[in-house]
């Protein structure tokens, strides 16, 4: 077994010391993903909707970096600025996985980097 990072310029590089995704044997760690554009780094809007599916989009680019795809996620965690954003955070994960949904779960949090509306992180296996 080794430890292997993951980097794709289809997902926002890093704001901090952490890798955008780790793989490990057969595992897939994803690093949360914000709304952020790829190319800019800036936030694609203030809205959570449109935030959230930049935020899918990020995280799907991760997992196809790292020989993975939405089919093969085990977990997520979302974290939500605003639990108040649930019901639309919700509409738009389910579209990523209409059926075997993978484990998840989604808690509020005071702040996020950026003022981020979401983040969403997940373990999958290639």
């Amino acid at each position: 077994m080794f430890k292997k990072t993951v980097s794709t310029i289809h997902a926002p590089a890093a704001i901090g010391p952490y890798n955008q995704a780790v793989n490990y044997d057969q595992l897939v760690f994803c690093s949360g993903q914000i709304g952020l554009h790829p190319e800019s780094g800036e936030m694609i809007a203030p809205e959570t909707d449109e935030q959230m599916r930049q935020v899918m989009k990020n995280l799907g680019e991760v997992l196809k970096a790292a020989g993975s795809e939405w089919e093969k996620v085990l977990k997520c965690t979302i974290y939500l600025a605003d639990m108040d954003d649930f019901a639309t955070v919700n509409e738009i994960y389910a579209e990523y996985f209409p059926v075997e949904p993978p484990a998840r779960e989604a808690v509020a949090v005071k702040t996020l980097p950026i003022n981020a509306r979401v983040e969403v992180s997940c373990i999958a296996h290639r």
